[in-house]
């Protein structure tokens, strides 16, 4: 029985308590860059299957004041891009279908990279990519319209829609037992591109910009993407949702053929196809501000009508109405909401300095997610017609605002947050000197 959330004892956010607790296995220091906007609380890439609530979170790692994110920026900056280029041609030669068929799978939302990357690779080097989309939790009439907006430039998609209650039963689960609703989504979407080429026998995907931009743990000088994240031969391993697989099937009565779509594949399965996963930003300079003017003129790409909840931004991450929660469940987890995630990108491309940066975060970061609020709680809440079984296992099925405060409170780490004077504050801030 999933219990109705209690009230949290305040007193350890006490703005005086000298060792608060920590959550998530963060690091107590809290430390910022010096050169963007990133904090040493920023999680990075690990295997979501084997996330549970007691996980020790893998953070960005902040050397003499640096992010390794703008480490490798400066590896970034003395690339021999021409170089990469040759190697790109030479790759998309090796694979290159002369009839026509298919020969790299590019998966995407049909945002600015997908858009971009796709683009690429079929009119500049003569590929014949396949896209592949795992579609959003509820669609903006913007990001569905830019979906299109894609396909009708050229390209050939599947998409991919899952079973609309056991997507909604499996993110109410991750937005209970690890305040992390995004979380289905992201292990769909990370292994449906894989599923579709082990299934046509297309052995190349190509992703936009690399993991290592954005300080996750991979080597920038590697442009493959390792294949162990994407598959396992030990399923008793597997969480969903903080659930595991024989919960998910006991508890809340989820057939296997329900689970299929958010697993990872077999190693044999890719091994059968020789698989290569490789970043299409390994091999040309990623700037997402530019793939935004490009989609815009090649694709008839639009920007939201209004910017997104927590940021100034209005082009990024435009397609489900579930993005502005998952941004403010991260500022909540771990201090970082979207208006760092999106300065610190801006910082690293030169098209804002730190400051500018530090500015748009005082005015934006942790702002409520109110544009879509009573929707997205509508598909959180678990109603007994559609859910009979595990309708059942709720002591309140119903989310609502007070509900989703009290679960908001619960997760935020006595290490990052202080209660005082009636209101939450950050106990550490960008600006802070």
């Amino acid at each position: 029985m999933i219990k109705y959330p209690k009230k949290i004892n305040k007193a350890d956010y006490s703005e005086n308590i000298k060792n608060p607790k920590t959550f998530y296995g963060l690091n107590p220091k809290i430390e910022f860059c010096s050169k963007c906007t990133y904090s040493n609380q920023k999680p990075t890439t690990e295997k979501e299957y084997n996330h549970k609530i007691n996980t020790k979170k893998s953070t960005l790692t902040i050397e003499n004041n640096v992010c390794r994110a703008c480490k490798v920026l400066k590896e970034k900056k003395n690339t021999d891009w021409s170089k990469r280029k040759k190697l790109l041609k030479k790759i998309c030669n090796k694979y290159r279908n002369k009839d026509g068929t298919y020969d790299c799978i590019v998966p995407g939302s049909g945002g600015k990279d997908s858009f971009y990357a796709s683009y690429i690779l079929k009119y500049e080097f003569g590929m014949n990519p396949l896209t592949v989309t795992w579609a959003p939790h509820i669609y903006t009439s913007w990001g569905w319209k830019n979906f299109n907006s894609w396909i009708h430039s050229g390209f050939d998609n599947y998409l991919f829609t899952p079973n609309g209650r056991t997507h909604r039963l499996l993110s109410r689960l991750s937005l209970e037992n690890l305040f992390h609703p995004f979380q289905p989504f992201i292990m769909g979407q990370y292994y449906f591109p894989a599923r579709i080429a082990a299934k046509f026998k297309i052995p190349l995907v190509f992703y936009g910009d690399t993991n290592a931009e954005f300080g996750h743990k991979e080597d920038f000088s590697n442009p493959q993407r390792n294949l162990h994240f994407f598959t396992t031969n030990n399923t008793s391993n597997i969480h969903i949702g903080g659930t595991s697989l024989k919960d998910l099937k006991k508890n809340f009565k989820l057939k296997q053929k329900d689970l299929d779509p958010y697993l990872p594949l077999k190693p044999k399965e890719l091994k059968n196809i020789n698989l290569n996963i490789q970043y299409l930003g390994f091999y040309i300079p990623w700037h997402p501000q530019e793939c935004y003017y490009f989609a815009s003129e090649n694709g008839n790409f639009s920007a939201a009508p209004e910017r997104n909840a927590g940021t100034h931004q209005k082009y990024t991450g435009i397609d489900d109405k579930l993005d502005d929660f998952h941004y403010y469940t991260t500022f909540i987890k771990f201090g970082i909401g979207r208006s760092t995630y999106d300065t610190s990108v801006e910082i690293r491309n030169g098209e804002i300095d730190r400051n500018e940066g530090i500015s748009l975060i005082k005015k934006y970061e942790g702002e409520f997610p109110n544009r879509f609020s009573q929707e997205v709680f509508n598909y959180f809440s678990i109603n007994k017609k559609e859910f009979p079984q595990a309708y059942k296992q709720f002591e309140k099925a119903e989310m609502d605002i007070d509900y989703f405060n009290l679960l908001t409170d619960k997760f935020r780490s006595p290490h990052i947050w202080k209660y005082t004077k009636n209101s939450w504050k950050l106990r550490r801030k960008v600006w802070d000197k």
